[in-house]
């Protein structure tokens, strides 16, 4: 069994109007779901990658992402990425400031996050969600990165732009290559993807140790 807590304020879409979002979410997965008010969920399954994966699902709807997006993640080539702003800003109003700065003045940067990156992103809270395909992810992710390090909207469009046209020569690349050959690039990818994070989480211990 997994267990994961979400926001009160997400329960409800959660369960959707009658339990009809859970009846879904279970009948697409065949795993159980047990909702308490407060905001635990547990997941029970046959089979504990069906749990795993429904774990991320859920995780998804808690941070913002509506059901139907976050069933996407159920593709063993969809990823989730929750950037948590409390490791990186040290205030209520840098982070308020920031999210600002991510979402853009009428959701432009967000929205030219999702278009050069082909990720959906969700800000919600004290955190900024991403699902996508890796490479995707990792884009959104930099981008984000970089806002988030106080780099300037015109730096962070011209790298989305430049990251863009790879992802569009990679995808083209990849479409001649043998599936041995796809599948070890994805393993590359995945391995720099825990490297970075692990990167990250190492910035933010230092960062938290210096505060104290």
């Amino acid at each position: 069994m997994e267990t994961v807590r979400i926001p009160q304020d997400r329960v409800a879409v959660l369960i959707g109007a009658s339990g009809e979002t859970k009846k879904m979410l279970e009948a697409a997965t065949g795993a159980k779901l047990s909702v308490d008010h407060e905001g635990m969920v547990e997941i029970s399954a046959k089979e504990p990658y069906t749990e795993f994966k429904m774990k991320d699902v859920v995780k998804a709807i808690g941070r913002g992402f509506a059901p139907e997006d976050a069933l996407h993640l159920l593709k063993d080539e969809q990823y989730l990425e929750i950037i948590n702003l409390k490791d990186v800003l040290d205030s209520d109003k840098a982070r308020e400031r920031h999210k600002g700065r991510i979402i853009g003045e009428e959701g432009k940067t967000k929205k030219m996050i999702e278009e050069c990156s082909g990720a959906k992103v969700r800000v919600y809270g004290n955190t900024v969600a991403i699902i996508g395909l890796l490479e995707e992810v990792t884009l959104a992710s930099q981008a984000i990165g970089k806002l988030l390090e106080g780099k300037s909207h015109s730096f962070v469009y011209n790298f989305l732009q430049k990251g863009s046209r790879r992802l569009k020569e990679e995808h083209i690349a990849h479409m001649w290559q043998t599936p041995l050959e796809t599948e070890a690039l994805r393993k590359e990818a995945e391995l720099a993807a825990k490297e970075s994070e692990a990167k990250k989480t190492e910035e933010s211990e230092a960062k938290k140790k210096k505060r104290r």
